[in-house]
């Protein structure tokens, strides 16, 4: 085919869509809410993905959790409940004999505990001892004040830094350096806060606050409490060396025979991924499957729509064939106005889109919560154009069957038409 008769074939369908306004815009209706469906769906886990990076950089690509529980629960609660704790003398002799890793910090938690401030109780949050090297790892930046030194951990010192969400509740984004708060019924002062690290599936991470080691066993005590080890291994490309010793490490410190299986969990980021993708596969199925169900709407509108045009333009038909048209350029006429009118379907998608996106960005943090501030002002724009070309492709076949009826009338009896 020529590009003479693409041109024409363009415009006669451009002139058809402007003689009915109404009748195009109802047709690429349905096609405007799948793709808008697709967008801002990929919107929402384009922001998510973003954010749980920035989530998994923090707590580390490169970093093992040595612990007596599987965050992926890979193994049943009973068994995993009846493991022997990690303990604290266990931590020191895992310590010397773990040479290749960059960095190793032990934390031990309380759970639920609280914290009294200026006559205010303030409760359900964890408290984590940890040793100073936990300030060397991206999970101990500071955004206020500063980490507890190594002076400090070693004397054991009442210190605490604060989750960046418990700053927020007890001082109201207030100074808090230098305030003193209690941890069970012993005094601590307040010397730094954490950055802000979590999303909202990640909300826990901001909800912890850390002291030394030592005061934490002297402030709760040791009494059937399991410790958890992080290793940061320095690199990604070291990390399954450094699992490997770390395995051998713990299986020689807690005599577990060769043909006994590990009585310990080595966790990773990678617990998290599974979670998230599988979230990530139950909206893209009920995305899809709306999608799919607007898609099916469009083109049923958009076939009709195909349908009256042809009996509309019989005659203008009957006369382009005897003056010479061809049948594919009368089928390509009607396919390429069935295209066009899903490309505008995208179009006018991607303008509602866009103002949806950039309002709920700028407005649902403030006025919802903050949790969501992860969402982006800016649409996911490969998707967009996946999403356009899939819409223009599905319309064109919509059309054929149209425009092969279109393409079949006689000549003469389609002159004849009123």
């Amino acid at each position: 085919m020529r590009i003479s008769e693409i041109s024409e074939a363009f415009k006669i369908s451009l002139d058809a869509m402007i003689a009915n306004k109404m009748r195009s815009f109802l047709a690429s209706l349905g096609v405007l809410i799948g793709i808008s469906f697709v967008i801002i769906m990929g919107w929402v886990l384009d922001g998510l993905d973003n954010a749980m990076q920035d989530t998994f950089n923090i707590m580390g690509a490169d970093v093992l959790y040595v612990d007596k529980f599987d965050w992926a629960g890979g193994k049943s609660w009973d068994e995993v409940r009846q493991r022997k704790n990690i303990t604290i003398d266990q931590v020191e002799e895992f310590t010397k004999r773990v040479q290749d890793a960059e960095l190793i910090f032990p934390t031990a938690r309380r759970w639920g505990a609280s914290m009294a401030y200026n006559g205010e109780n303030y409760s359900g949050f964890p408290i984590l001892g940890t040793t100073f090297e936990h300030s060397l790892s991206p999970a101990g930046e500071v955004i206020v004040g500063r980490h507890f030194s190594q002076v400090e951990d070693i004397r054991g010192e009442n210190v605490i830094v604060l989750g960046f969400n418990i700053y927020e509740k007890i001082f109201d984004s207030k100074d808090p350096v230098d305030k003193i708060v209690k941890l069970n019924g012993h005094k601590f002062r307040v010397i730094g806060v954490i950055k802000k690290q979590g999303n909202m599936f990640f909300d826990f991470i901001d909800n912890q606050v850390f002291i030394p080691m030592k005061a934490f066993l002297k402030t709760f005590g040791n009494f059937n409490r399991s410790i958890s080890i992080g290793v940061k291994a320095g690199s990604v490309e070291k990390l399954d060396f450094v699992r490997d010793e770390v395995r051998g490490a713990m299986r020689t410190i807690r005599e577990v025979k060769p043909y006994e299986e590990d009585d310990f969990s080595i966790n990773e980021t990678k617990a998290f991924e599974n979670q998230v993708a599988m979230i990530r596969t139950m909206v893209w199925s009920v995305g899809i499957g709306l999608t799919t169900l607007s898609f099916v709407v469009g083109i049923i509108g958009i076939m009709n729509v195909m349908f009256v045009s042809v009996v509309e333009r019989t005659k203008e038909i009957g006369i382009r064939k005897a003056l010479g048209a061809k049948r594919g350029s009368i089928a390509w006429q009607f396919i390429m106005e069935s295209g066009l009118l899903c490309f505008i379907g995208a179009l006018l998608s991607f303008i509602v889109c866009s103002v949806i996106v950039y309002i709920a960005a700028e407005y649902l943090p403030i006025y919802v919560s903050d949790k969501l501030s992860f969402l982006s002002k800016m649409l996911p724009y490969n998707l967009l154009f996946w999403a356009t070309l899939v819409s223009v492709i599905v319309g064109m076949l919509a059309g054929l069957i149209p425009a092969f009826r279109a393409a079949k009338l006689d000549p003469v009896d389609a002159m004849r038409s009123e």
